[in-house]
């Protein structure tokens, strides 16, 4: 162990591990801790948008003038050096879970893809791990890599937060993890007292617990048994159908759930390769078939609706999205966590489009629904808090 994080301590966890718990009592909005990456890459449609350093989104950046690709804020942004040990005050880099021997073979032969174009491309230049230490490398990633997100919940990059990998899962979870340019902000969501385990979701809470867990074993190798788990008391209203003069079998329903779940991946595999007209038929041909047995409020029904929503967004297709972005606030408040950052976002998103449909006062009172969330899992002087703030000030 390299130090220690003030009111937070590392502890075994009973039947997941080690963990992290507070010493001292934390308020709903407080900051537990705060960690720099230790390494982060940002994403490819965000280069030169965004500095390669700090993650700032402006106008104006400098191209780098040796490899002709990076964009920074500034020289100082572009020279300075990370001290790499200051995210690792509660867990070395070299201790982050790999599950590598938990792998099966479809994701391993996935991976060692990866590896071989990896030496492929960059051996020759750069000094690149032998084959087994990549492997471990890249499975380390996808355990405890981290998408650092803006505002709206868009992917700005990954990122590895040693101390944050610490952290366990649960559906209840006591804390958000949220990001000031590329450092990792911990706020209690839940007031904690002294031995609370510090806990987050490693997921998407809006689906049914079964969906939850097969997400969980795929991608991180556990079935969670928190308390929601067991007890499973929102998945009724989650998968609830439609209220209909005779009543839905529960046959109709089952294979209801099967086509919905095969429409999402499918629309997953193919979001990059079709035209946003395709794929806003997509998301309504789905909803049609869908409606006709699931409620509007079915965490199906808004999973597509909110995909329906983005590619409107896309089209510059403002009346589509408010459309279909109204459809998701109540559900979404009912079924998400207090504090949700997939609350806020839509409440920013319809909030702008409010504004740049000259309905001010929709626009406005959307818009102070996030601050009031965003104030909690940001903290209130963070610079979207600040824009926020400016930009209703000038409304």
């Amino acid at each position: 162990m390299t130090g220690s994080i003030e009111g937070v301590e590392r502890f075994d966890s009973p039947g997941k591990g080690r963990g992290l718990r507070v010493t001292r009592p934390f308020k709903v909005g407080e900051l537990l801790f705060s960690c720099p990456a230790y390494s982060y890459v940002l994403s490819v449609k965000e280069r030169g948008c965004c500095c390669e350093f700090c993650f700032t989104r402006k106008q104006g950046l400098a191209k780098c003038g040796k490899c002709k690709k990076a964009f920074y804020c500034n020289v100082k942004c572009q020279k300075i050096q990370k001290e790499r040990c200051l995210s690792e005050k509660m867990l070395l880099i070299g201790e982050i879970q790999s599950h590598t021997e938990d792998e099966d073979n479809e994701k391993r032969e996935m991976t060692e893809a990866d590896v071989a174009g990896l030496h492929r491309f960059y051996s020759k230049h750069l000094d690149v791990p032998d084959h087994k230490e990549l492997l471990t490398l890249f499975s380390q990633v996808a355990c405890n890599g981290f998408t650092i997100e803006d505002d709206e919940l868009s992917h700005l990059g990954t990122a590895i937060y040693p101390d944050v990998a610490l952290i366990n899962h649960s559906c209840l979870p006591s804390v958000i993890v949220t990001f000031n340019g590329t450092s990792a902000e911990v706020r209690a969501v839940q007031d904690m007292k002294p031995g609370d385990e510090v806990l987050i979701s490693y997921i998407d809470l809006l689906y049914p617990t079964d969906d939850r867990n097969n997400r969980l074993r795929e991608s991180y190798y556990f079935t969670c048994d928190c308390q929601e788990c067991k007890s499973k008391s929102k998945d009724k209203i989650k998968l609830k159908v439609r209220k209909r003069s005779d009543s839905i079998e529960p046959d109709v329903i089952n294979n209801m759930v099967r086509y919905a779940r095969k429409t999402i991946r499918e629309f997953r595999a193919i979001k990059h390769i079709k035209t946003p007209t395709e794929l806003l038929e997509m998301c309504e041909q789905s909803l049609e078939e869908m409606g006709a047995v699931f409620d509007d409020s079915n965490v199906y029904m808004l999973h597509m609706t909110y995909q329906a929503m983005g590619v409107c967004m896309y089209m510059q297709d403002a009346d589509g999205a408010v459309r279909y972005g109204e459809k998701l606030l109540r559900p979404y408040s009912q079924l998400y966590p207090p504090y949700s950052l997939n609350v806020s976002s839509i409440y920013l998103k319809l909030g702008r489009l409010y504004l740049g449909l000259q309905r001010h006062s929709a626009g406005i009172s959307a818009l102070k629904k996030a601050m009031a969330i965003m104030e909690v899992a940001h903290g209130k002087d963070h610079f979207y808090i600040t824009e926020l703030r400016n930009l209703i000030a000038q409304k």
